[in-house]
This record gives C-alpha cells, sequence and structure tokens, in this order.
C-alpha cells in the first residue's frame, strides 16, 4: 500500500473526528491524515463486510477538479489514453495520464457531465501535478477548477450497497459506470474493492451527516453499514488485481507492461505517450504485470524479489498481502516478459524462497457489475 510519509501536517478530512470516535488508526496518504483500520474489528472484519455485506469508506483524500470550457471533453482526450468518444454524457471511464515515454503518471477516472465539462478524480498524491499538466496541455479557454478542498467523497461498496441507498431515497439504478445528480450530491456507480458499489461526491460541509445516515441504515437482523478504513480498501482491490499508483503503475511503469491496455484508445490520433506505447506494443513488452498465489504459507509484500526455479531474479513484487477471502498471500508482480501464466516461481520472504504460482487476477470472483 502506497503509504506517503513527510514531516509536512497532514491535511485532515471532514470526517476526522467521526474517525476519532471510532478509534481509528492512522496513516498519512498523500499528505492526507485518513482512517487506516478501526479498533471495532480491524482490516480482515472490514474486508469481510464489504465482500458479504456493506462497507463504508472515506475516500476525501482523492482529488476533485472540474474541467470546464468549449471543447473540454475533446481537449481531454487528446491528452488522456483511453477514448471519451466512446462514452456519452452521464458516464465515466477510466484513463491514465502518461507521459511522452509511456509511464503513468496517474490513473483517474473521468465523469463526463457534457461536451464542455467533466468531473475527474486523481490520485490524492498525484492531484497536483495531474491539474498542472492538463493546465498546460489543454486548449485555451478551458479551465481546470481544483475542488479538493471544498468536496467530500464517500464509497458505499458491497453487494449490499444497492439496499443502503434504497433506504436513503438515493438514487442507485444505474449502470456500472454511470452517474447522477441529486441536489449538490453526485452519485457515481463506481469503486476500487470489486464489488457493486457507489462513490458519493459532495460538498465538504454536507459529508458528516451523510456519515452518520449510511451508519445507520438497518439492513435487517441487527445488520449495518461497517466503517471502513483504508487498509481494507487495499486488500480488497488487489484480490481484484486492481492497480496502485507507485507501485503497480508508475512513471516508470507503463500501461502496456502493466497490463491496461484495454485502457488505451489506440485508434485516437493523439494522446500524450501515444508514439512510445504504440512501439511497446508493437515489440512486445520486456516485462509484464502478473499475479502471484502462495503456494506455501507466505505473506507477499511490496519490493520483495521474484525468482525462477534456478534462483535466478525475473522480477519483483509491486503489491503483496494476505487474502482474507483465500486464506493466502497474494501478490502483483512485475516479472520478465518470459514468465508464464502456470508456472512456479518463488519469492524471497526475509531470505526464505518461497513458491507461488504464476496466475491471471483477479484473484477473487467478485464483480463490480
Amino acid at each position: 500500500m502506497a503509504v506517503v510519509q513527510d514531516s509536512v501536517e497532514p491535511i485532515r478530512s471532514v470526517l476526522d473526528e467521526r474517525h476519532e470516535s471510532l478509534s481509528a488508526k492512522w496513516s498519512n496518504f498523500g499528505g492526507w491524515r485518513m482512517p487506516l483500520e478501526y479498533a471495532a474489528g480491524g482490516v480482515t472484519a472490514e474486508h469481510t463486510a464489504v465482500r458479504d455485506g456493506v462497507g463504508i469508506f472515506d475516500v476525501s483524500h482523492l482529488g476533485t477538479a472540474v474541467v470546464r470550457g468549449p471543447g473540454a471533453i475533446d481537449g481531454l482526450n487528446a491528452v488522456l489514453t483511453n477514448d471519451l468518444q466512446r462514452i456519452a454524457a452521464g458516464r465515466a471511464q477510466y484513463s491514465l495520464l502518461c507521459a511522452d515515454d509511456g509511464g503513468v503518471i496517474d490513473d483517474l477516472i473521468v465523469y463526463v457531465m457534457s461536451v464542455d465539462e467533466a468531473l475527474i478524480i486523481p490520485n490524492a498524491a498525484n492531484a497536483a501535478e495531474v491539474l498542472r499538466l492538463l493546465r498546460a496541455q489543454l486548449p485555451a479557454g478551458v479551465e481546470v477548477e481544483d475542488l479538493h478542498q471544498e468536496r467530500a467523497i464517500i464509497a458505499v461498496q458491497g453487494p449490499l450497497s444497492p439496499q443502503v441507498l434504497a433506504a436513503m431515497d438515493l438514487t442507485h439504478e444505474m449502470a456500472y459506470m454511470a452517474w447522477a445528480r441529486i441536489g449538490d450530491m453526485l452519485v457515481c456507480r463506481t469503486g476500487y474493492t470489486g464489488e457493486v458499489g457507489f462513490e458519493i461526491v459532495l460538498p465538504r460541509q454536507d459529508a458528516p451527516a451523510l456519515w452518520d445516515r449510511l451508519l445507520s441504515v438497518d439492513l435487517g437482523q441487527g445488520q449495518r453499514p461497517v466503517p471502513c478504513g483504508l487498509a481494507a480498501r487495499d486488500t480488497l482491490r488487489t484480490e481484484m488485481g486492481y492497480p496502485l499508483h507507485g507501485q503497480d503503475i508508475s512513471p516508470q511503469i507503463s500501461p502496456v507492461e502493466a497490463g491496461l491496455s484495454w485502457a488505451i484508445g489506440w485508434n485516437k490520433p493523439t494522446f500524450v505517450g501515444r508514439s512510445a506505447l504504440i512501439q511497446q506494443r508493437d515489440d512486445g513488452p520486456r516485462r509484464h504485470l502478473v499475479g502471484l498465489l502462495a503456494v506455501e504459507r507466505a505473506i507477499p509484500r511490496h519490493a520483495m524479489t521474484v525468482l525462477d526455479n534456478a534462483d535466478s531474479t525475473i522480477g519483483v513484487v509491486t503489491s503483496g498481502t494476505f487474502s482474507p477471502t483465500l486464506q493466502r498471500g497474494i501478490a502483483l508482480a512485475l516479472v520478465t516478459s518470459e514468465t508464464a501464466v502456470g508456472d512456479q516461481v518463488q519469492v524471497d520472504v526475509r531470505g526464505r524462497h518461497l513458491a507461488f504460482e504464476v496466475v491471471t487476477p483477479p484473484f477473487v470472483s467478485a464483480s463490480p457489475r
């Protein structure tokens, strides 16, 4: 999990007092003080609540910005990798902002409001750089307004999440990657857990009341939504094979290497990094991202070395954790292109070379649709 540590006083979420009241354990995420887990159950209980019921996350550390002005969508489409012409207003799209050499500066979600307006959600640590680059690259007359300090984002994730929104009279019957405006809120059918879920973007001052309402919904038989920290969000996304910027994708790891070619509009005439990525696609990458499933008792972690059975280094773990669902160690790893699904490899876990099978993520059968 990419936890950014520095000496600067972190920004506090508007829900900080709510997290304090739940005895949160804290960490610094992209310059924000955010809950890692809560005392009531810990990571495994929170993870399981999302897979089996519903969990509520504060993800207000994520960036929030509006891009607006004549030709805003066309302008974004000429910068970002995915093809925004494939979707209409009312839909969202996963995309990447790349450098000229094809490295990933950030991955983000674009919510199309109209031909002249979009909401973008970049990662917390990269938000300022994303906005700086967009302002430099978008055409004159297109404004990029930073709303990071004015908006909060609350994620409602899990198979019972539609029931929670229905109980609050909020729109919930929408397609995956769609959104709806309800007053000052955007209710979006998106998430980072692999389960059916929603992300609600709303004015900062309204977030505490919504948080309280969400956690008070009675799901029957004494069951209520469970507050979840960002550690559970990390184990959930790793089980799905979803990439984390700074680990599985980065300025040094391209979308072609990371298996994200599906998020590239190859037929578009322009986007930043296009020539480099086409060259890499045509030549074939020297390395690729794969899943690793523990054959024996082992918990892989970021930056651990991956070896073949002759003890030669073939790659590195980019994300690793213990899967609460599978009760086994799992990892994403960047390895040589010759390494194939079905191979057995080893991971150097604190000096012990332990066996893993190369697999294709996701590691679990959950689906956000």
